[in-house]
This record gives structure tokens, C-alpha cells and sequence, in this order.
């Protein structure tokens, strides 16, 4: 997901990953993208929340196997 770099902290509060999500910066100054695994059962309903945080550009997608 995108989000812009101000609401941050407030996401990475209410974002469940299984460690750490990965953030990096976008070519758009004030933005970073966002990546994390999650359950799959908690995907739909965290989007709402992640949405009112200020994240677009949202993208889910399964994983075949994750390996702690």
C-alpha cells in the first residue's frame, strides 16, 4: 500500500505483520509504500482502517508458503 509519510506512525500502531512490515520511500516526496504479511482472515476487515490512516493503492495477495 501507499500512504503518505506523515500518518506513518499511526499505521505501523494498528498494522499486524508477522515481524516488521518493510517501508520504503516513493519517487513522489512525502509518500512511502508500505509491504506486510498478514492472516489472511484479517485482511478484510483491517482495509477499512488502513484506509481512514490515509493508505491507497492497496494490494492483497497470497502467499503460497510462509516459512518462520
Amino acid at each position: 500500500m501507499n500512504l503518505p509519510e506523515a500518518g506513518l506512525k499511526n499505521l505501523l500502531e494498528t498494522l499486524p505483520a508477522l515481524r516488521n512490515p518493510t517501508v520504503s520511500p516513493l519517487a513522489q516526496p512525502g509518500w512511502v509504500a508500505i509491504e506486510t504479511v498478514i492472516e489472511e482472515k484479517i485482511v478484510r476487515e483491517i482495509i477499512p482502517s488502513l484506509k481512514s490512516l490515509g493508505a491507497e493503492g492497496i494490494i492483497e495477495y497470497p502467499l503460497n508458503k510462509v516459512v518462520h
